[in-house]
């Protein structure tokens, strides 16, 4: 059985590698891609259905049915902003669809901040070669494919 992964925001797709924290670029939480947001109010969608298991308003991750857990993180080091900016329009083990609003957010308001607004989606709790189709160097909309997980 194969996953689809979703952008969970419109913008360019980039390999981890060019994440700037080396939790994500060094794949330590995960194999995926990072999408560097379009600029301006936008709404970070699910990436997949399933459960909302962790929820911060800069983080989150969607467990589907089968075990498989999607981390998205919203900038980097944007814990720092204890929520400010950030909307939410879920709660933790909220059901949720693929494409389905999570969180709202400026990635320009959070750039202006001084952080890196540039989103990781990571498959946690897999390895590398269980990822197919990565999407990388090419512009996406929210709820376009990024990856595909062999589960």
């Amino acid at each position: 059985m194969s996953l689809r992964v979703g952008s969970p925001v419109a913008g360019r797709v980039v390999s981890l590698s060019a994440v700037p924290d080396p939790v994500f670029s060094q794949a330590m939480v995960g194999p995926g891609v990072a999408v560097e947001p379009s600029r301006g109010p936008s709404d970070v969608v699910s990436p997949v259905d399933g459960t909302i298991v962790t929820l911060h308003p800069h983080a989150f991750v969607v467990a589907t049915g089968d075990g498989a857990a999607v981390l998205v993180h919203l900038g980097i080091d944007t814990v720092k902003r204890k929520g400010e900016g950030f909307t939410l329009h879920v709660v933790k083990g909220e059901s949720v669809r693929a494409g389905q609003p999570v969180v709202t957010w400026d990635p320009a308001e959070v750039e202006a901040a001084g952080f890196a607004p540039i989103c990781p989606v990571i498959a946690l709790d897999a390895s590398a070669e269980v990822l197919a189709d990565l999407a990388t160097d090419v512009d996406v909309k929210a709820g376009d494919a990024l990856f595909t997980w062999s589960r």
